[in-house]
């Protein structure tokens, strides 16, 4: 029996898609046999490498985003997360950088997930919008990021 309705949904969008087997190469990354130093230099090489595939300004912001998250939280640790910069605390993503390009957005993102501890009351941000990553934002990012592991 064929039905009249029309659906809204449409599917996943092709970046999304992309997202999603990226993030399957990564688990499938991640889950190769090998001493944790190895597995870490290995994500944090990934993460470099991802980074400087992406077009400017997404590529510049993200690498003062990693200069500034590796700097202020050295408890974090680099690994790719949907294909994006993410860092982690005992292998949870606690902050992410998301660029404008893969999503065809109007800005750069830097979240941060549910790990993150930036609860203030019962409504705070949990992203960010970037266009550009001044010494000003450096700051602000610093201190969200500290707070985020404290």
């Amino acid at each position: 029996m064929a039905s009249t309705r029309t659906s809204g949904y449409e599917g996943f969008t092709a970046e999304e898609r992309a997202a999603m087997k990226d993030h399957a190469q990564e688990l499938r990354t991640a889950a190769r046999r090998g001493s944790r130093a190895d597995k870490e230099a290995e994500a944090e090489r990934s993460v470099l490498a991802k980074i400087a595939e992406m077009p400017d300004p997404d590529r510049v912001m993200a690498e003062r985003v990693h200069a500034v998250v590796t700097a202020s939280a050295p408890v974090l640790a680099p690994k790719l997360w949907y294909g994006m910069p993410a860092y982690a605390l005992d292998g949870k993503v606690v902050c992410f950088f998301q660029s404008a390009e893969k999503f065809k957005a109007r800005f750069a993102t830097l979240g941060f997930s549910d790990q993150a501890k930036l609860d203030e009351g019962t409504m705070w941000a949990s992203a960010f919008a970037l266009t550009e990553v001044t010494a000003e934002v450096e700051a602000r990012i610093a201190a969200l990021v500290r707070r985020a592991v404290s």
